[in-house]
């Protein structure tokens, strides 16, 4: 291993959530190891935001102003593009809602691995960590590929080992090293929201490396989980549309890859009883959406 340091930036995506910015900004300060660049994609917040970059003290803070709300997936796009061209070694991406332990980063970087994760916890020090051991695109009886989430698998942060691989990572702590990037591609913008994250994850999976779950870099989560989203409305329709995306891009057998049309068909025949007739309708145009989107953009 080459005696170097590592250069890292920090990518952060945020939109209209001044106060927690604020939050992650002053955590930033406080870390062992600054990053070399702290990028933050403000997507075109309407709250004060600007304010609060204004006004920070951040080391080697970067603003990039979007014009419109690329969502996190194209704020990720934004950022990552930005860290990648300026040359940096690795990459920190992590979200407006979260605050790393002061030692986080520290920790991440002393691992000589190409793709790694913190660990979450809530502000009272309990695990949340919801990434999946296993995201199974084999199995086309499998309804949700996501199984066996770090936190129900350990009831603590400390029972973990030092190291856990995992399958699908948030964008809430991800490292990974530039030259992967260069690999595989960027985080692809046309997701917008929901699964952005997953798919890059399967590809630096799909090249051969391990993505880390390391024990003892912590983020702390300053909202709670919310898993349970509004089907018949908007977010519906990309959770929808993205998990097919998923499927129909990377489903490892034909079963798999029709996976989307069955559910679609499932939630149009169940819509009377739970979501009625906008779930239905959302379902509908995701699939269609979908199969637009079976190939991954390119990098640039």
């Amino acid at each position: 291993m080459s005696t170097t340091r590592e250069t890292v930036a920090i990518v952060v995506v945020t939109y209209n959530r001044a106060d927690m910015l604020r939050g992650l900004l002053d955590g930033l300060t406080k870390l062992d190891q600054p990053a070399d660049a702290v990028i933050v994609v403000n997507n075109a917040s309407t709250d004060h935001t600007a304010q609060v970059l204004a006004e920070a003290v951040t080391p080697n803070l970067q603003v990039i102003d979007s014009p419109e709300n690329l969502g996190g997936a194209g704020g990720f796009h934004l950022g990552t593009k930005a860290a990648v061209e300026q040359g940096w070694d690795r990459l920190y991406l992590i979200d407006d809602d979260v605050v790393p332990a002061h030692d986080c980063l520290a920790v991440l970087l002393a691992q000589d691995e190409d793709c790694l994760f913190s660990v979450r916890e809530d502000r009272n020090g309990d695990l949340i960590e919801l990434a999946a051991l296993k995201f199974d695109l084999r199995n086309p009886l499998a309804i949700k590929p996501k199984t066996a989430a770090v936190m129900d698998t350990y009831p603590t942060r400390a029972a973990m080992p030092e190291r856990v691989p995992v399958e699908n990572v948030a964008f809430e702590g991800f490292m990974i090293r530039r030259t992967v990037l260069e690999e595989i591609g960027l985080p692809d913008p046309s997701y917008f929201i929901f699964y952005d994250d997953v798919d890059l994850a399967i590809r630096a999976r799909r090249s051969g490396r391990t993505i880390w779950a390391v024990r003892d870099a912590v983020l702390v989560r300053q909202l709670d989980f919310s898993q349970q989203h509004d089907l018949a409305g908007w977010k519906g329709f990309y959770m929808y549309r993205n998990l097919f995306v998923v499927h129909l891009r990377y489903g490892e057998n034909v079963l798999v890859r029709l996976k989307p049309w069955l559910i679609t068909a499932a939630v149009v025949l169940l819509s009377p009883l739970r979501g009625g007739k906008h779930e239905a309708v959302n379902v509908i145009k995701a699939l269609r959406a979908a199969r637009g989107m079976r190939t991954v953009p390119t990098s640039s």
